[in-house]
């Protein structure tokens, strides 16, 4: 296990809606063309990245001219086929400007629950890095149901960082990191640097979730780190709001919270 995120070669990062989207749910354009600017440069520093999406709900319900979430299945999956393809001409369109390919991969549980189908999800992933090709993947919220579904991509993105045996996981969030109190009702709760594992304490440090936007919370983000502490792979979760924290956290600053 690296103890630094300077010694990351291949990194999967993890984008929550709350960095891709306006409170309205409409695409934050200026944020997400940062963290693609950023995201690109490090690419071209020669590391291998593979991003972990969320925001298609959030950015669907936007296009719509929904208020609020969906809480019917085919409204939410309603929302995902229309923010879907947003998301992707962005990414695209974004990335293309650096001269970066990206690939979309859909998945749901299933699918990782099937050695077969697994094995040619870890074959494509390995192929398209092979190719240079940023892969972006995503819930297949289109049509995913309660027996398919991940349920939160937090853990979506740890088990994509242990199919592609990455090296780090990067979770973006609406915080900057993991706090000894909940920092939003204490103004003298402290930022937690390291958490060298994820024990019944530190699971006790997780409050409520925050965007009404997404589906995570910290529980979750702990929750995927249990994954990729099992396989080895450290986690980083930090603020998505300043993508250029990134350059800081991969020359070897600390930033955020580094769990491993």
């Amino acid at each position: 296990m690296i103890r630094s995120a300077a010694d990351a070669n291949r990194v999967v990062i993890k984008v929550g809606t709350s960095t891709l989207a306006h409170s309205t749910g409409l695409l934050n354009i200026q944020r997400t063309e940062r963290l693609v600017k950023v995201l690109a440069d490090l690419k071209n520093s020669g590391k291998e990245v593979i991003i972990v999406t969320s925001g298609a709900i959030g950015v669907g319900m936007g296009k719509a001219g929904l208020k609020s979430r969906p809480t019917d299945i085919p409204g939410k999956q309603a929302c995902a086929a229309i923010g879907q393809c947003e998301l992707m001409y962005c990414y695209d369109k974004y990335f293309s400007e650096y001269n970066h390919a990206v690939a979309q991969v859909l998945l749901t549980h299933d699918v990782i629950d099937s050695e077969v189908r697994k094995q040619n999800v870890i074959n494509t992933f390995r192929t398209l890095l092979g190719f240079g090709v940023i892969p972006i993947i995503n819930e297949n919220d289109t049509v995913a149901v309660e027996e398919i579904a991940f349920g939160d991509n937090d853990t979506l993105s740890a088990i994509v960082a242990t199919l592609t045996e990455a090296d780090l996981l990067v979770i973006l969030s609406d915080i900057d990191g993991v706090y000894d109190s909940n920092p939003r009702k204490n103004l003298d709760a402290k930022l937690i640097p390291h958490i060298p594992a994820i024990t019944d304490e530190v699971r006790a440090l997780a409050g409520d979730p925050g965007s009404s936007l997404g589906t995570g919370g910290m529980i979750t983000k702990f929750s995927a780190a249990s994954i990729a502490l099992e396989k080895d792979i450290p986690v980083v979760i930090m603020n998505g709001s300043a993508p250029e924290k990134l350059y800081e956290l991969f020359e070897g600053k600390q930033i955020g919270t580094f769990i491993g």
